[in-house]
């Protein structure tokens, strides 16, 4: 994990404003959540999306990116009812979006 101040903040917050341990181990709890991106999990959000670590290679990433297309392009459901085509469609730019993320990351 490489965050830690979510831990150390909510810890003395939590003791601060409840003047007792426990508040201090309610706070650690939030700040552990924090730190874990289960409270605002849009910044893993593209890694997640593609299926692969946000430590992995180009190569992965690209590989992820063009199976996934392959499964969830529209076109591949053009016979296919309104509601699964509208699904894929939706499915189509979240992966767009996705890898487009990654790759402005990875300019930086």
């Amino acid at each position: 994990m490489r965050r830690w101040y979510g831990k150390l903040l909510g810890f003395i917050a939590g003791w601060l404003l409840m003047r007792h341990p426990a508040g201090g181990l309610i706070g650690l709890l939030i700040g552990h959540a924090f730190d874990a991106d289960w409270l605002f999990p849009r910044r893993a959000a593209p890694y997640r999306v593609l299926g692969v670590s946000d430590d992995a290679s180009q190569a992965e990433i690209d590989q992820a990116y063009r199976r996934l297309m392959a499964q969830h392009h529209p076109d591949r459901l053009s016979g296919a009812a309104p509601e699964l085509r509208a699904q894929a469609e939706k499915k189509a730019q979240e992966i767009n979006g996705a890898y487009d993320r990654i790759k402005a990351l990875r300019r930086r």
